[in-house]
Protein backbone atom coordinates (compact mmCIF):
# COMPACT_ATOMS: atom_id res chain seq x y z
CA UNK A 1 0.00 0.00 0.00
CA UNK A 2 3.12 2.51 -0.18
CA UNK A 3 3.06 4.99 -2.67
CA UNK A 4 -1.07 5.06 -2.96
CA UNK A 5 -2.27 7.82 -3.49
CA UNK A 6 -5.08 9.10 -0.92
CA UNK A 7 -8.63 10.19 -1.56
CA UNK A 8 -11.82 10.24 0.14
CA UNK A 9 -15.46 10.07 -1.59
CA UNK A 10 -19.06 10.34 -0.34
CA UNK A 11 -22.27 8.56 -1.31
CA UNK A 12 -24.73 11.39 -0.66
CA UNK A 13 -27.82 9.93 0.11
CA UNK A 14 -30.93 11.87 0.71
CA UNK A 15 -35.19 11.67 0.77
CA UNK A 16 -36.88 12.68 -2.35
CA UNK A 17 -40.18 14.97 -2.22
CA UNK A 18 -42.13 11.16 -2.64
CA UNK A 19 -40.55 10.16 0.72
CA UNK A 20 -38.13 7.79 -1.47
CA UNK A 21 -34.26 7.43 -0.66
CA UNK A 22 -31.99 9.35 -3.51
CA UNK A 23 -28.45 9.12 -4.22
CA UNK A 24 -26.25 12.01 -5.68
CA UNK A 25 -23.18 10.76 -8.04
CA UNK A 26 -21.51 12.60 -10.50
CA UNK A 27 -20.47 12.37 -14.29
CA UNK A 28 -16.46 13.90 -14.55
CA UNK A 29 -15.03 15.93 -17.12
CA UNK A 30 -13.83 14.50 -20.33
CA UNK A 31 -10.61 15.15 -18.75
CA UNK A 32 -8.31 13.44 -16.35
CA UNK A 33 -7.54 10.50 -15.07
CA UNK A 34 -11.48 9.35 -14.67
CA UNK A 35 -12.21 10.95 -17.87
CA UNK A 36 -16.05 11.09 -18.32
CA UNK A 37 -16.72 8.29 -15.56
CA UNK A 38 -19.95 8.28 -13.08
CA UNK A 39 -18.23 8.85 -9.81
CA UNK A 40 -19.36 9.30 -6.01
CA UNK A 41 -18.20 13.25 -5.11
CA UNK A 42 -15.14 13.13 -3.59
CA UNK A 43 -11.01 13.48 -4.19
CA UNK A 44 -7.49 13.75 -3.51
CA UNK A 45 -6.54 14.42 0.26
CA UNK A 46 -5.27 17.99 0.82
CA UNK A 47 -2.85 18.72 3.68
CA UNK A 48 -5.21 21.17 5.15
CA UNK A 49 -7.55 18.13 5.62
CA UNK A 50 -7.55 17.20 9.31
CA UNK A 51 -8.91 13.60 8.32
CA UNK A 52 -10.21 11.55 5.06
CA UNK A 53 -13.74 12.47 6.65
CA UNK A 54 -12.66 15.90 6.37
CA UNK A 55 -11.49 15.21 2.77
CA UNK A 56 -14.78 13.67 1.94
CA UNK A 57 -17.03 16.51 3.12
CA UNK A 58 -14.84 18.96 1.33
CA UNK A 59 -14.88 17.50 -2.00
CA UNK A 60 -18.30 17.04 -2.03
CA UNK A 61 -19.25 20.40 -1.25
CA UNK A 62 -16.42 21.74 -4.23
CA UNK A 63 -17.62 19.33 -6.39
CA UNK A 64 -20.91 19.58 -6.15
CA UNK A 65 -21.18 23.60 -5.63
CA UNK A 66 -22.72 22.92 -1.90
CA UNK A 67 -21.95 25.44 0.40
CA UNK A 68 -19.81 25.45 3.25
CA UNK A 69 -22.70 26.00 5.99
CA UNK A 70 -25.05 23.43 3.99
CA UNK A 71 -25.40 20.70 6.16
CA UNK A 72 -24.17 17.07 5.57
CA UNK A 73 -24.38 14.39 8.37
CA UNK A 74 -21.61 11.63 8.25
CA UNK A 75 -23.85 8.40 8.77
CA UNK A 76 -21.33 5.72 8.21
CA UNK A 77 -17.68 5.06 7.32
CA UNK A 78 -17.25 1.69 5.12
CA UNK A 79 -14.27 0.09 4.73
CA UNK A 80 -11.40 1.68 2.95
CA UNK A 81 -10.88 0.36 -0.57
CA UNK A 82 -8.30 0.35 -3.50
CA UNK A 83 -8.32 1.18 -6.96
CA UNK A 84 -7.40 -1.83 -9.16
CA UNK A 85 -5.44 0.57 -11.62
CA UNK A 86 -5.04 3.85 -10.69
CA UNK A 87 -3.48 3.89 -7.25
CA UNK A 88 -5.51 5.46 -4.86
CA UNK A 89 -6.31 4.39 -1.78
CA UNK A 90 -10.37 5.21 -0.95
CA UNK A 91 -12.06 6.22 2.21
CA UNK A 92 -15.56 5.74 1.36
CA UNK A 93 -18.25 7.34 3.80
CA UNK A 94 -21.91 7.22 3.58
CA UNK A 95 -23.47 11.25 4.16
CA UNK A 96 -27.34 12.78 4.21
CA UNK A 97 -28.02 15.96 2.71
CA UNK A 98 -30.54 17.74 4.22
CA UNK A 99 -32.00 18.85 0.59
CA UNK A 100 -30.83 19.28 -2.88
CA UNK A 101 -30.51 22.80 -4.63
CA UNK A 102 -33.14 23.92 -7.29
CA UNK A 103 -29.89 23.72 -9.85
CA UNK A 104 -26.92 22.60 -9.20
CA UNK A 105 -23.98 24.43 -9.65
CA UNK A 106 -21.29 21.80 -9.84
CA UNK A 107 -17.23 22.29 -9.92
CA UNK A 108 -16.92 22.95 -14.13
CA UNK A 109 -13.54 21.89 -14.15
CA UNK A 110 -14.07 18.43 -12.10
CA UNK A 111 -17.66 17.37 -12.89
CA UNK A 112 -19.75 17.57 -16.20
CA UNK A 113 -23.19 17.00 -14.49
CA UNK A 114 -24.73 16.39 -11.18
CA UNK A 115 -27.06 12.86 -11.55
CA UNK A 116 -29.72 12.27 -9.03
CA UNK A 117 -31.67 8.96 -8.93
CA UNK A 118 -33.92 6.93 -6.88
CA UNK A 119 -32.13 4.44 -4.49
CA UNK A 120 -34.72 1.80 -5.82
CA UNK A 121 -33.51 2.57 -9.68
CA UNK A 122 -29.91 2.09 -9.21
CA UNK A 123 -30.28 -1.14 -6.80
CA UNK A 124 -33.18 -2.61 -9.85
CA UNK A 125 -32.05 -5.69 -10.90
CA UNK A 126 -32.54 -4.71 -14.50
CA UNK A 127 -29.64 -2.78 -14.44
CA UNK A 128 -27.03 -5.25 -13.92
CA UNK A 129 -24.96 -6.40 -16.46
CA UNK A 130 -21.40 -6.89 -17.70
CA UNK A 131 -19.83 -4.51 -20.65
CA UNK A 132 -16.48 -4.00 -22.19
CA UNK A 133 -14.68 -1.45 -21.01
CA UNK A 134 -11.23 0.21 -22.42
CA UNK A 135 -9.52 3.28 -21.01
CA UNK A 136 -6.50 4.49 -20.75
CA UNK A 137 -5.62 2.61 -17.30
CA UNK A 138 -7.36 -1.01 -17.89
CA UNK A 139 -9.18 -2.65 -20.70
CA UNK A 140 -11.24 -5.91 -19.90
CA UNK A 141 -14.71 -6.84 -18.91
CA UNK A 142 -16.44 -5.61 -15.62
CA UNK A 143 -19.99 -5.91 -14.13
CA UNK A 144 -21.65 -2.69 -14.44
CA UNK A 145 -24.78 -1.03 -13.57
CA UNK A 146 -26.99 0.93 -16.78
CA UNK A 147 -28.93 3.25 -14.94
CA UNK A 148 -30.77 6.25 -16.74
CA UNK A 149 -28.39 5.91 -19.91
CA UNK A 150 -25.24 6.05 -17.54
CA UNK A 151 -22.88 3.04 -16.74
CA UNK A 152 -21.34 2.45 -13.41
CA UNK A 153 -18.40 0.30 -13.16
CA UNK A 154 -15.29 0.32 -11.45
CA UNK A 155 -14.52 1.37 -8.02
CA UNK A 156 -17.74 3.09 -7.50
CA UNK A 157 -20.00 0.39 -8.37
CA UNK A 158 -17.93 -1.52 -6.25
CA UNK A 159 -18.59 0.88 -2.81
CA UNK A 160 -22.11 1.09 -3.98
CA UNK A 161 -22.80 -2.56 -4.28
CA UNK A 162 -23.18 -3.43 -0.60
CA UNK A 163 -24.86 -0.31 0.40
CA UNK A 164 -27.57 -0.19 -1.76
CA UNK A 165 -29.81 -3.35 -0.82
CA UNK A 166 -28.82 -1.41 3.00
CA UNK A 167 -30.14 2.04 1.75
CA UNK A 168 -33.12 0.43 0.57
CA UNK A 169 -33.88 -1.91 3.72
CA UNK A 170 -33.91 2.24 5.28
CA UNK A 171 -30.77 1.43 7.45
CA UNK A 172 -29.41 4.81 6.77
CA UNK A 173 -31.74 7.86 8.74
CA UNK A 174 -32.14 9.94 5.46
Amino acid sequence: MTGLRRAAVLLPLYRGPAGEPRLILIQRTPRGRHAGQIALPGGNQEPSDPSMRDTALRETREELGLPAEEPIDVLEELPVTQTYSTGYLVWPFIGRLHGVPERWRPQQSEVAEVLDFAVAEVADPATVGRQRIAVPQFRGEVPVRRVGGYTIWGLTLRILEPVLPRALAGEFPV
